[in-house]
């Protein structure tokens, strides 16, 4: 898929391609350069640990995607290969 850098730098990704990664208006994203390229993936959520019910549990201010287990199953397939 060929696009184009406008003027202000800016480069407009397909909607195809947001839509297979689940990509939405706002999503901050990691950019940097490997090898010659350009790589881009969604940032992690900041998280830090909150003691609740006696133990630490990872939190995070901004709201997390949910999941099913059809995504988690899909994951663990993918760990496997």
């Amino acid at each position: 898929m060929r696009v184009t850098i406008d003027g202000a730098g800016r480069l407009v990704v397909p909607k195809a391609l947001r839509d297979a990664l689940g990509l939405t208006a706002g999503t901050a994203l990691e950019v940097r350069v490997r090898n010659g390229r350009l790589e881009m993936e969604p940032a992690p959520a900041p998280m830090r640990l909150v003691r609740r019910g006696g133990g630490p549990v990872a939190t995070t201010d901004e709201p997390l995607p949910l999941i099913d287990a059809d995504d988690v199953r899909a994951v663990t397939e993918s760990l496997r290969r």
